[in-house]
C-alpha cells in the first residue's frame, strides 16, 4: 500500500511541476495531495516536499491557515483569464464558454476568498 501512496505522490508532484507552466493545471492542489500521499508512504519525500524552497512555503501556508499567497492568486487569475481569452478567440461553442465562465468564476471566487499568507 505504501508503494501505491508513493506512486500517487510522485505523480502529483509531476503534475504540479507541469502546472507551473501550463495554466490549466493547478499547482498547489497537486502539491497538497502529494504531501498527503507522502505522509502515508515516505517520510523522506514528505520532508523533502515540506522543506522545498519553492513548494514548501505554499503547503505550509495552506496547512497553517488555509492561505494562498498573493503572487499565486495573481498568477492563477492571469492564467484563468488567458485560457478563457484563448477560448473566446478560437471561437469555442457558446455552451462551452458559458460552462468555462461559471467554473472559472467559481475557482476565482474560491482563490480570492482565501486569506493571504
Amino acid at each position: 500500500m505504501r508503494t501505491l501512496w508513493l506512486i500517487c505522490g510522485l505523480t502529483c508532484v509531476a503534475l504540479a511541476v507541469v502546472g507551473v507552466v501550463l495554466p490549466l493545471l493547478p499547482t498547489v492542489p497537486f502539491l497538497l495531495l502529494a504531501a498527503f500521499c507522502f505522509a502515508r508512504s515516505s517520510e523522506r519525500m514528505h520532508n523533502w516536499l515540506l522543506s522545498h524552497k519553492t513548494f514548501g512555503p505554499m503547503i505550509q501556508d495552506w496547512n497553517s491557515s488555509g492561505a494562498i499567497r498573493l503572487p499565486a492568486k495573481r498568477a492563477a487569475t492571469l492564467s484563468i483569464l488567458l485560457v478563457f481569452g484563448i477560448s473566446v478567440v478560437l471561437g469555442v461553442k457558446t455552451t462551452v464558454i458559458v460552462i468555462q465562465m461559471v467554473v472559472l468564476s467559481a475557482v476565482l471566487f474560491f482563490i480570492w476568498t482565501r486569506p493571504n499568507s
